[in-house]
């Protein structure tokens, strides 16, 4: 399977237990197939009167055979703890997450700053689609239902971003390329077309001028799959989701040999903080890494999951 078939797979056996609820006990199951995986967490076998949102999460890792990126847990706390071991943590409210991502919640979030609260609540990322994250959650209301909160939204603690690229078997695209889909985010296209839309299935949107812009996202299978936002200087005033007819002549991010996702980076020697503030170590200056995400002007490096401004990478 491709990766981007992998995200999909984990998010289908979640939509597949939607409506399972307390009230009818159709929830036990989510706790047997849970409890029925050995080791259990802790030693802890969960009960069907415990909460039940970390299990839920889990199960959906142990029917998919995926519990080797997504570990397994019954608490919110202890799963953070494990994905950071795993080095697959996000510390970051305002990362813009992907299919078969796991978002944390902080209930006592104040909406200041970036969020490191005790988390009360974990779904998994159904889709993101312009600024709104869809969500699937066990325990919601006591049942498996869907959330739908804005990206960098109050209350959310960070993210579990499972390496579903280590356990692809086939080629094929990753979160970030849209698929069957031409062109890959970071990509500087040229926009022929005269309108862009607030959403990527929107029925009317308003005009814009054509020229350069660059591909911010991507949500293959919709009317208009890309979202550009004009180059400064180009004459364009694109900001909104696109048709794909309306996109000629790319020059591509990899073609021009700027940074993009995919991608094998290094942080330069003048860099001195992180795109979230932090210093940047030393060490982390020597070594070579991969661009897993771009959004605006910084980058998610894979093997730190860190943010970076772009201007402070260079091409490995």
């Amino acid at each position: 399977m491709t990766e981007k078939e992998l995200r999909q797979s984990y998010v289908n056996a979640a939509v597949s237990y939607l409506g399972c609820k307390e009230s009818d006990g159709s929830h036990k199951k989510i706790i047997d197939l849970y409890n029925s995986h050995k080791p259990l967490a802790r030693n802890y076998a969960v009960k069907y009167t415990d909460s039940w949102c970390a299990t839920f999460v889990s199960a959906m890792a142990i029917k998919t055979g995926l519990t080797d990126i997504i570990p397994t847990e019954c608490g919110c706390g202890q799963m953070i703890q494990l994905f950071q071991k795993l080095g697959a943590w996000v510390e970051n409210d305002a990362y813009r997450p992907s299919t078969g991502d796991v978002i944390f919640y902080d209930w006592d979030d104040n909406g200041v700053g970036d969020d490191t609260g005790w988390p009360e609540h974990v779904g998994i990322v159904v889709s993101v689609s312009g600024n709104t994250i869809k969500i699937i959650e066990g325990n919601k209301s006591d049942s498996v239902s869907y959330r739908e909160i804005a990206v960098n939204g109050r209350y959310i603690r960070g993210y579990g971003v499972p390496k579903y690229s280590s356990k692809a078997t086939s080629a094929g695209s990753g979160s970030g390329n849209g698929g069957g889909l031409k062109y890959s985010k970071g990509d500087i296209v040229n926009f022929t077309g005269s309108k862009h839309y607030a959403s990527a299935n929107a029925t009317s949107g308003p005009s814009c001028k054509a020229g350069k812009a660059k591909v911010t996202d991507i949500a293959e299978g919709t009317k208009h799959p890309y979202h550009l936002i004009a180059v400064n200087g180009s004459g364009s005033t694109v900001y909104g989701w696109v048709n794909a007819l309306d996109i000629a002549g790319a020059s591509t991010a990899a073609a021009s040999g700027s940074i993009a996702e995919g991608k094998t980076v290094k942080v330069k020697s003048s860099a001195t903080k992180y795109a979230t503030g932090q210093t940047i170590p030393s060490w982390v200056k020597s070594r070579k890494y991969t661009v897993q995400k771009i959004d605006g002007d910084r980058a998610l490096l894979k093997e730190i999951t860190s943010w970076v401004k772009i201007s402070d990478l260079e091409l490995a």
